[in-house]
């Protein structure tokens, strides 16, 4: 089953676009409509059948025991037992048509208010008689010289018309349930979106504070070397670094929700310094966290260096968070599996449950006291949507870490000289 589900999800994410699943879904909809209306239709037809061949049977017993040579025991067995049988309109009249008194008794399944006068009576079973030739033909029954003996007017059963009614019923609710549903997930939809703008602006304001805190450290460390320009000049370096630093978290925000550029780029540099710039940084975790590289190759691809960069920036630092020891390791891995590159980013701490494995991508999900839970959710899109890649949990357990797997397709490798 686990495997029939990997085939439609790469299927639809990968086949169709988005207007075009919509329309798939869409004729499967019509489809089962159709199927079912159509159903229906040859229910109806088959108990229209049905009645008709009962009365056609109950015309034909009449016949039988309308003779004056009939038994009249064999009679009174017709009228108790098998003209009850009968579910639907029938009226009996005569050859013009003029329904046969006293009419609750020439006719069945029919409402007369006996209340009413004889006139009045007759005028509501003729109307009856009227609109029952307009849908079927009479059964008339004949003498053996054949002179018109009696008629019988007859329709479908009420069951009949409620057979008709029930897919416009069905549609409707469908239909209701799609409005609601649609109202319901749009009004859910504006308030991720909601949440998610303002989760947004705590991100920029989360990337933005670090360089920015180091930049007033730096001033405050010029003013008091203010004799000493050999020590300045380092300074200005460390301030220039993160200045190029504010510019790349701008360039990365501003190309959310629109196609960023792309070109070949060496995998193994990018990941060099984006392991280089963490390093420096992890000893303010409180924590020595050993970053590890496992990337011999020198692998070239098609990417966005800025937003892959931020990519893996997301998974070093949750990986180095997730330790709760004052000791651990990260392990960043690059290597190629046929036509694939796989980057894997393996930590030695505290690891998830199944549940949060399952939700770890989603918009909003987070583990930690503090967060939006947009890291790993703009991981995704990243990887998927601008890279055309894949992003998931290869191995977590309890306490045995964690392993993110990010595969890309391979466009060229060669060995360092």
């Amino acid at each position: 089953m686990r495997f029939v589900n990997k085939i439609f999800e790469k299927f639809f994410t990968s086949t169709l676009s988005k207007w075009q699943i919509k329309l798939f879904l869409a004729m499967v909809a019509l489809s089962i409509v159709v199927a079912v209306v159509f159903f229906t239709q040859s229910l109806v037809d088959e108990l229209i059948n049905r009645e008709q061949r009962i009365i056609n049977f109950y015309a034909e017993i009449y016949r039988h025991y309308s003779n004056p040579e009939a038994n009249f025991e064999d009679y009174d067995f017709f009228l108790k037992e098998i003209t009850p049988t009968i579910t639907f309109p029938f009226i009996s009249t005569d050859e013009f048509d003029v329904p046969n008194a006293p009419y609750q008794e020439y006719s069945l399944n029919i409402q007369i208010d006996t209340s009413l006068s004889q006139e009045k009576q007759k005028e509501i079973v003729q109307e009856y008689v009227k609109k029952m030739g307009n849908s079927y033909p009479p059964i008339i029954i004949k003498e053996a010289d054949g002179k018109v003996l009696q008629k019988f007017y007859y329709t479908h059963s009420a069951l009949v018309d409620t057979l008709r009614l029930f897919p416009l019923i069905g549609i409707a609710i469908i239909g209701a349930f799609i409005i609601i549903g649609y109202v319901a997930f749009n009004n859910i939809r504006k308030s991720e979106e909601s949440k998610l703008m303002v989760g947004m602006a705590k991100e920029a304001a989360h990337q933005l504070g670090t360089p920015l805190s180091s930049l007033l450290a730096w001033l405050e460390i010029i003013k008091l070397n203010k004799g000493k320009p050999e020590s300045i000049e380092d300074l200005t370096l460390e301030m220039q670094n993160d200045i190029n630093r504010l510019n790349t978290i701008a360039t990365r925000f501003s190309k959310i929700g629109s196609m960023p550029e792309k070109k070949i780029e060496n995998l193994s540099e990018i990941l060099e310094i984006t392991c280089l710039y963490f390093e420096r940084r992890l000893p303010h975790l409180g924590k020595k966290v050993e970053v590890v590289r496992n990337f011999k190759e020198n692998i070239l691809t098609e990417l966005n260096s800025d937003l892959f960069q931020w990519v893996i920036e997301n998974l070093i630092k949750n990986a180095a968070e997730a330790i709760d020891d004052k000791r651990g390791k990260v392990t960043i891995a690059l290597r190629t599996q046929g036509k694939k590159i796989i980057i894997s980013v393996t930590d030695t701490g505290k690891g998830m449950t199944n549940k949060q494995k399952r939700q770890i991508f989603n918009a909003g999900y987070t583990t930690k006291k503090r967060g939006w839970g947009l890291g790993l959710s703009l991981c995704k899109r990243i990887i998927e949507e601008y890279h055309g890649g894949k992003i998931f949990v290869k191995e977590t357990g309890i306490g045995k870490g964690t392993t993110f797997n990010i595969e890309l397709p391979l466009i060229y490798k060669f060995q360092a000289s």
